[in-house]
């Protein structure tokens, strides 16, 4: 198994909500202009299919950003029809994005609500921080990924464009199929990943096809669309009631 740890200074993730045909104008330009994701399929090398198990207290204090429940993400996350699948915890701090991975064997999930004490599992790490933050299943949300890449570039560069997402809820400790309801129909979630200031590629992109940022949380899409919390007022006209990340110039000069 692997377990690995990853930080990263002055990390950027900046996302944008784009309609079909721009989504699918935007594939075109990765594609001319992006290396395909070494562990993408399909004919360009460079989809897969998504589906992440995201993990609350009963109370929502992940949703609504309770203390320390605002900065760090628990999730469970498997490509396609793996066998497999990754423990990740995303923790956010000023300036910097620690992100924690370990791969297990689908079978072994359920190992973390039954660990046995001082028994060695390359999980148990996981297992005791849902413990200790009281965490449990809450919802599922799949989807069809494109990912692209400098992967030479230094600091690297990522752009993922994720459509056909759907919204399962989840009471165990397992990945669900069947029906759900839909997130943001006829549309596509653009991201890009970069370090330090827009880099001048991601820059032409941007004007190119006129993007605004707007932050778009797929596990707070998924949390109203399934009825486990109530959008407020505030949610109005951005995706999920986050303030939007701000203009182009206000993106070249992110840390």
């Amino acid at each position: 198994m692997t377990d690995s740890r990853e930080a990263r200074n002055h990390a950027c993730e900046v996302k944008f909500v784009v309609d079909r045909a721009g989504g699918e104008a935007i594939r075109a330009w990765a594609r001319a202009h992006l290396e395909p994701d070494p562990h993408g399929t399909g004919p360009f090398a460079d989809e897969y299919d998504t589906s992440s198990l995201y993990f609350d207290t009963a109370q929502h204090d992940v949703f609504c950003r309770q203390g320390s429940y605002g900065r760090a993400k628990y999730r469970i996350r498997r490509y396609s029809d793996a066998d497999f699948a990754f423990l990740e915890r995303k923790l956010r701090k000023p300036r910097l994005v620690v992100k924690r991975r370990t791969r297990v064997p689908l079978d072994e999930i359920p190992r973390l609500r039954r660990r046995t004490p001082g028994a060695p599992w390359v999980g148990s790490w996981f297992g005791a921080r849902l413990d200790a933050r009281r965490l449990g299943p809450a919802c599922q949300v799949s989807y069809r990924r494109l990912a692209r890449g400098a992967n030479g570039s230094q600091p690297p560069v990522r752009l993922t464009l994720d459509e056909g997402m759907v919204a399962r809820p989840a009471s165990e400790l397992a990945f669900a199929d069947g029906e759900g309801e839909a997130l943001l129909p006829g549309r596509m979630i653009l991201e890009l990943k970069f370090r330090g200031y827009l880099p001048a590629l991601f820059r032409r992109l941007v004007e190119e096809f006129a993007l605004w940022p707007a932050c778009a949380s797929k596990y707070r899409l998924a949390m109203i669309a399934l009825g486990h919390v109530v959008a407020t007022d505030d949610e109005g006209g951005n995706v999920n009631g986050e303030p939007a990340a701000g203009s182009i110039g206000e993106l070249e000069g992110s840390v």
